[in-house]
C-alpha cells in the first residue's frame, strides 16, 4: 500500500545540521490519556543525557513501529522524537475513524509531549499523506506548544481534494486506501473476537470456523458515510483545513508533487495560510516545495519518465534542516532562502521563487477551435489565442458502461495495479469520446507555471454528467505526456454544497479546476487539451441520471456538446511565463 510505504519513506535516516551528537535511549509504548479517557501509545527516541530538547512529533495510522530509523537518527542530532499510533490503530485504544478525532487528540498529544521532563516545550510535527492530515487537524486546534508543521503530500480539505474532486468521488483512492486501512482493523477484530469455545460443538470437524470474521462493511463504516455525503455539508466543513486557516498559528512547510493526488491541497495550504494564518509570523513563515513526484517514493521517476538525479527528494533532510533553524535557532541558511521551490519539468531543473502563484505569470487564454470534428487526436481540434467567431460545436457520446480509462496522473494508493505519474495518453486520444485540441509546434521554449483552469460552454442530453480536462505536452515523437487534470460534476457547477440538475439542451458556462503545473514545452513540442466526461477508475462514473453511484446501478448514455464560437468562448487558461 503506497500510503504505508510513504510513511516508511519519511522515516529514512537522513543527515542533519546539528552542533553535537548524542547517544540515544528509547521508550516503547509510552502511554498518554486523551481528554475522553482513551489510551494512546507512542515510541519515544531521545538523547541519553540530562537536559531538555525540542520535540518532533508524528501521529500515524500506519504503525509507529516503522519509525525506528528516523527516530534514532534525529534523536542523535538532539531531538526528542515521538511517534504515536492514532486512535484505533495498531497499539492505541479506541475505534478508528479517519479525521474525526484528530484535532482533539492532536492537541492533547502536543501538550502532553511539551510537558515531558526532557522536552523544552517546542513541538514540531512531521510526516506525509494522512500523517500530514493529523498535523493539519492538530494545527487548527491551536495547541499552545505547537511550533511548526512539516506536511508532505497532504490536502487542505477532506471533501474536495481528498474524498471528492469537483464533485466526483475519488473512487480509486478511496477504495484502495480504505482496503489497506481495513487490514489492521480486521486484525484487531479477529484478535478481540476469536474464541475456540464458540466452535467446539461444530460437526463435521472439517467445518470448524477458524476465524470469527466481521462483515466487510463493519471494517470501514466511514466509507459508506463518505458516499452518503457527496455534498460539501457540515459533515465535511467541521474538518476542513481551508475553512479554519485563521486558527493556525505556526509556519507550515508544505511538500508536494506535480503528480501527487493531494497536489491541489498542498498548494492551497500555502496560498491560504500566507493570506489567513492567525499571526504575522505564521503568514510570513510559510514554505512550499513541489517536485516531479507522485505520492512516493521521491526517486525522480514518475510513470514512464525519469526526471533525472536532481529530481530525487529527501524530505527528511529538508525537514530536519528547517526544524534546526525553527526549533533550535541554528543559522544554517534557511532564514535566507526564498519561500517557494519548484521543479520545472521539461527543463528538469529546480527553481526558487518569491511566491506562488508567480507574479510575473501572464494569464493567457487559449481558445478551443474546430470545424465540429475535434474527436480523437486525428480530428480537427486546435488551440490558439485568437477568439473564435462562427464555428461548429463538438459533440460526443459518454457511455458510463464504457468510460475513458485512467492512465497515470495524480493517483494513490496502489501503484502496483494502477500506477501514478506521466504516461503516453495516445491510446485514450484515439477514442471518439475524447475531444482533442492542440497548438502548432512551438518554435521556441514555452513555459507554463501556475494554476490551470478551463472554461467550457457545454450542454448535455442528461440531467447530470461530468466534464474532464487534461493538459498534455506532445513531444516531437508523438509521446503525449499528461501534466495535470481536473473534473467537474455538472450538478455542482455553481456550488459544492447545493447540487442543481441540468436542463437537457441548455448551454452552461462551466469552470474546471485543473490544479497546477510547472512545465517548459520545449521547441518542437505541442500543447494539448483533452476534454471528455470520464476518467475511470480514478473518479467514479457519472451515471447521467442525477442519482448517486453509491446507491444506484441504473445508467444512461449522454450526448455531450462543447460550444466554441463568438458567444461561447471556451478556453484553456494558462499562466504563461514570459
Amino acid at each position: 500500500m503506497i500510503c504505508v510505504r510513504i510513511a516508511c519513506l519519511l522515516l529514512l535516516v537522513s543527515p542533519a545540521v546539528a552542533a553535537e551528537h548524542y547517544e540515544v535511549t528509547t521508550e516503547r509504548g509510552a502511554t498518554m490519556k486523551t481528554r475522553d479517557g482513551l489510551t494512546l501509545r507512542a515510541d519515544i527516541y531521545r538523547p541519553k543525557t540530562k537536559g531538555q530538547f525540542p520535540v518532533l512529533l508524528q501521529r500515524t495510522p500506519y504503525n509507529k513501529a516503522g519509525a525506528s530509523g528516523f527516530g534514532m537518527s534525529a534523536a542523535a542530532e538532539g531531538y526528542v522524537v515521538i511517534v504515536q499510533d492514532v486512535r484505533g490503530r495498531f497499539t492505541s485504544d479506541g475505534d478508528w475513524y479517519p479525521f474525526k478525532y484528530e484535532s482533539e487528540a492532536g492537541y492533547d498529544t502536543v501538550e502532553w509531549a511539551a510537558a515531558l521532563p526532557y522536552s523544552n516545550g517546542k513541538v514540531g510535527m512531521f510526516g506525509g499523506s494522512y500523517v500530514g492530515a493529523t498535523q493539519m487537524l492538530a494545527a487548527i486546534s491551536s495547541p499552545p506548544h505547537l511550533a511548526g508543521v512539516f506536511a508532505v503530500v497532504t490536502a487542505s480539505n477532506y471533501h474536495d481534494g481528498w474524498t471528492y474532486q469537483g464533485g466526483a468521488f475519488e473512487q480509486w483512492f478511496n477504495e484502495s486506501w480504505t482496503s489497506g486501512l481495513a487490514q489492521d482493523t480486521l486484525d484487531r477484530s479477529i484478535r478481540q473476537s476469536t474464541n475456540a469455545l464458540k466452535g467446539i460443538w461444530k460437526l463435521p470437524l472439517t467445518e470448524y470456523p477458524l476465524l470469527d470474521l466481521p462483515s466487510a462493511a463493519s471494517l470501514a463504516p466511514y466509507f459508506a458515510e463518505w458516499l452518503r455525503h457527496p455534498d460539501y455539508d457540515d459533515y465535511w466543513k467541521r474538518l476542513s483545513i481551508e475553512d479554519h486557516y485563521a486558527k493556525i498559528q505556526v509556519p507550515l512547510y508544505g511538500v508536494g508533487g506535480w503528480y501527487d493526488i493531494f497536489q491541489g491541497g498542498t498548494v492551497r495550504n500555502y496560498v491560504g495560510l500566507k493570506a489567513h494564518a492567525a499571526t504575522e509570523a505564521a503568514r510570513r513563515g510559510q514554505r512550499l516545495m513541489i517536485g516531479p513526484w507522485y505520492h512516493g517514493p521521491f526517486d525522480g521517476k514518475a510513470g514512464d519518465l525519469d526526471f533525472g538525479s536532481s529530481a530525487k527528494g529527501d524530505s527528511d533532510a529538508d525537514m530536519l534542516r528547517w526544524y534546526d533553524h525553527l526549533l533550535k535557532g541554528i543559522q544554517n541558511g534557511v532564514e535566507h532562502e526564498r519561500p517557494v521551490r519548484i521543479f520545472v519539468m521539461g527543463k528538469n531543473v529546480w527553481r526558487d521563487e518569491d511566491d506562488w502563484p508567480l507574479a510575473r505569470a501572464r494569464q493567457t487564454r487559449y481558445y478551443l477551435h474546430s470545424r465540429g470534428g475535434a474527436n480523437t487526436r486525428t480530428g480537427d481540434g486546435t488551440l490558439s489565442i485568437t477568439a473564435p467567431q462562427s464555428e461548429h460545436a463538438d459533440a460526443f457520446t459518454y457511455d458510463p458502461a464504457s468510460p475513458v480509462p485512467t492512465r497515470g496522473g495524480n493517483l494513490c494508493c496502489d501503484n502496483d495495479h494502477l500506477p501514478s505519474g506521466a504516461f503516453d495518453q495516445r491510446s485514450n486520444e484515439e477514442r471518439p469520446d475524447v475531444l482533442v485540441y492542440t497548438t502548432p509546434a512551438f518554435s521556441g521554449d514555452f513555459e507554463v507555471t501556475g494554476p490551470i483552469a478551463v472554461e467550457l460552454y457545454a450542454g448535455s442530453s442528461a440531467v447530470d454528467t461530468d466534464f474532464t480536462a487534461k493538459l498534455v505536452d506532445v513531444w516531437p515523437n508523438g509521446f503525449a505526456q499528461n501534466l495535470t487534470e481536473g473534473i467537474l460534476r455538472a450538478r455542482y457547477r455553481n456550488s459544492p454544497s447545493r447540487p442543481e440538475p441540468m436542463k437537457p439542451g441548455e448551454i452552461y458556462k462551466l469552470h474546471i479546476d485543473v490544479w497546477n503545473t510547472s512545465n517548459v514545452f520545449l521547441a518542437g513540442h505541442q500543447l494539448r487539451l483533452e476534454i471528455s466526461s470520464s476518467n475511470f477508475p480514478r473518479f467514479d462514473r457519472n451515471l447521467n441520471t442525477g442519482e448517486n453511484a453509491g446507491v444506484s446501478r441504473s445508467m444512461v448514455k449522454a450526448q455531450n456538446t462543447i460550444y466554441h464560437d463568438a458567444q461561447h468562448l471556451s478556453a484553456l487558461i494558462l499562466p504563461v511565463i514570459p
